[in-house]
Formats: structure tokens, sequence, C-alpha cells
């Protein structure tokens, strides 16, 4: 398991170059982020959207582009279904978001002729790298599933533990998120919470510690824990935020990234493919650094695979 971005990006320069296609290509951070990860060795870069904005983009950054790897397509329902069919027939090995809304081209990935679903439940992972914080901290689900039911949350903490393994986590530490730390027939969350921990207790989830419920304070800091006398193997320690709906989980991840400091990269998990899902007003930093996680986990998906 990395412990900077600067290892995680070596990690991920053996699984390079990797195709990568990116649907609504023409918007400057995109721009950025695959010129630094170009640049890096990490990707061959096809990109889907209107040829001429991509260009001025480029030549803004002074980004050499192969023009035959543009695929000119201004309509957005055109741009991410032709990418994702780019993706599914093999042709690359990541799927990138642009410009595009996250609906658009989750409706192309969800296609039931050409899209990358399996029968896996999709979610979003996002790590951070927090200046107060001592190790990486992840958060799922902020990005994809709205207000899931225990199933699908089950699943959604699998796709997690998961990818924790096949980055060489051999047992995350996951805070199921709650307003406190104490079970009340009056918060939902904290049933819910305590629900998933018991499952986890009893093997019905495996691979990780998990436990909950856990107000935020209580997951990651030991002063807090000392402080409300908590007795539990994740307090103070999580490697994973699960938060049970999307308003606590894009409400969360964005108050980190724009008040913490935190430096963010994402994967979506449970697909065909690796897909890059950043938001449209992430940093190009933020966009490169999740091209590269991807890389690394298309990589470590592939040697499973051997």
């Amino acid at each position: 398991m990395f412990q900077t971005y600067d290892e995680m990006l070596e990690m991920a320069k053996k699984y390079a170059p990797m195709k990568i296609a990116v649907a609504g290509a023409h918007e400057d951070t995109v721009i950025a982020a695959l010129k630094e990860a170009e640049a890096s060795g990490l990707v061959e870069p096809v990109l889907f959207g209107n040829k001429k904005e991509i260009l001025s983009f480029a030549k803004a950054v002074n980004y050499i582009l192969d023009e035959s790897a543009i695929i000119d397509i201004a309509e957005p329902d055109l741009c991410a279904s032709e990418a994702v069919k780019y993706v599914s027939a093999g042709k690359a090995d990541i799927l990138m978001k642009g410009i595009l809304q996250t609906g658009t081209l989750m409706k192309a990935v969800f296609n039931k002729e050409y899209g990358l679903r399996t029968a896996n439940v999709v979610s979003h992972l996002f790590m951070i790298k927090l200046p107060g914080y001592h190790k990486f901290l992840s958060l799922t689900d902020g990005g994809i599933n709205i207000a899931p039911e225990l199933p699908e949350q089950v699943a959604i903490l699998e796709n997690a533990i998961a990818f924790y393994h096949l980055i060489g986590l051999e047992k995350p530490k996951i805070a199921v998120l709650g307003p406190v730390e104490t079970v009340s027939e009056k918060i939902p969350s904290t049933l819910n919470a305590a629900i998933l921990a018991k499952m986890s207790d009893r093997c019905q989830i495996k691979g990780a510690l998990i436990d909950g419920p856990l107000a935020f304070d209580n997951a990651i800091s030991m002063e807090s824990v000392r402080e409300k006398k908590i007795v539990s193997p994740v307090a103070g320690d999580a490697d994973v935020i699960f938060v049970s709906d999307i308003d606590m989980g894009n409400g969360l991840f964005k108050g980190l990234v724009y008040f913490g400091g935190g430096v963010p990269a994402g994967v979506v998990l449970g697909t065909k493919r690796p897909i890059v899902l950043t938001s449209r007003a992430d940093s190009s930093t933020c966009k490169f650094l999740s091209i590269a996680l991807n890389v690394l986990y298309a990589g470590k998906l592939r040697d499973k695979e051997l």
C-alpha cells in the first residue's frame, strides 16, 4: 500500500502506458491533466469531443496532440456513447469523463448493449490526502449511488474492500458514518451503521474491520476517541469513510477538498473497465492523480486475471 502520491505514481508506471478514452475532452483542466499524464508515460489518450476546442486548449498549454487520436464529436450523448463503445470493444483500458455531466456518461456506461456494467453494484471511491491526517483517507460512495438500501450498501463496502486488497492493504479499517457514535432509533443512519458493523462481526462482510456508527471526528481523531471513551478497532484510524447517501458523501468530500486542503483521486468500482469520474470543477491535479490511480487499478486487475 502506497503512503504518498509519489509512491502511487511509481507503482502505476509499472503498468503504463495504458490507452485512455476521454468522453468530452474539450475542457482546459482535462487537457492539462492528460498532458501531464502522457508526459509521465502513464497513458496514450484517444479524445472524443469538439476537435477545434480540444486543439485550442492543447495549444494554450503547449500540448502537442496526435490529431488522428481526436474523434470530432460535439453532441454530449453521442460523445459518451462512442467513448464507452470504444472501451467496451477493448480498444482502450480506461474510460475518462471530461466536460460531460456524470448522468450523461453513466447512461452510456449502463447501456445493456455496449456498456461497461457487470452484475455488480457500481460505486465510486475517492482517496484523499489530507494535511492533518496520517494516511490516505477514502470516501465511498459520494458520486454514483443516491440513497442505497442495505444490500447495495453491502456491495459498495465489498467494492471498497476488494479495491484496497488490490492496492496492498489486507485489512482496511472502515468507519460507517453517522452524526453520533451511539445508536438511536430516531436517527436511521445509526441503525443502518450498527447493522453493517454487526454483519462484519459475523463475517457476512469479509476482509475488513468495519465499525459504526461513528461521527466523523470519532473516525479520524484519536483525541476525540479518548475524550468520548470509544472502544473500537477503527475509530481514530479509519482508512475508509462509508456514507449512507450521496448528500452526506458529496458534501463531506467537497468540504475536505475546499476547506480541508485535501488532494483527491477517484475511481469507479464494479465496472468492466476502470472509469475516471471526476467533477467538472475538479482541478487538473485531481484529474491527473485520478488518471494515475486508474492506471494502477487497471494494472492490478490485469494481474488478478492472469
